[in-house]
């Protein structure tokens, strides 16, 4: 079964549809290459998986310590590569957790997060910077 369905909308955005469950995304060109910038460009959705993606990791970890993660905020910025060929050149990632957590919780969840599958599936020259704050 496919994951998405997809369709070009024109004016250089696009509209993908999650099959289960029918959510649709829509994509545009950011300012800076030919677009609106009206939406997430399809690399903002790559560094925006990546957060959270590691914040799903860190959650299936708290859930399975009973540790309260709710109300856990974070902050993705995409750098895209000065040179050619145009392409993401480093994910910061800055995330706000509980200061409850003991330290060898935060030891487990910081872990946990620079394991997620988006992490470990983006190439190796996307340098991957990632914060964690505990207020």
């Amino acid at each position: 079964m496919n994951t998405a369905t997809a369709r070009y909308a024109g004016h250089l955005r696009t509209e993908a549809t999650h099959v289960a469950s029918g959510t649709l995304i829509q994509t545009d060109a950011p300012v800076d290459n030919h677009g609106r910038g009206e939406a997430f460009s399809p690399t903002d959705l790559v560094s925006a998986a990546l957060g959270s993606c590691m914040m799903t990791i860190m959650g299936i970890v708290a859930e399975r310590h009973a540790w309260d993660l709710v109300g856990t905020t974070w902050a993705v910025t995409k750098h895209m590569s000065p040179e050619p060929p145009r392409r993401i050149a480093q994910i910061d990632v800055t995330f706000e957790l509980p200061a409850a957590l003991a330290p060898a919780d935060r030891t487990v969840l910081e872990r946990a997060a620079l394991t997620c599958p988006v992490a470990l599936s983006l190439h190796p020259d996307i340098k991957q910077n990632v914060v964690f704050e505990y207020r």
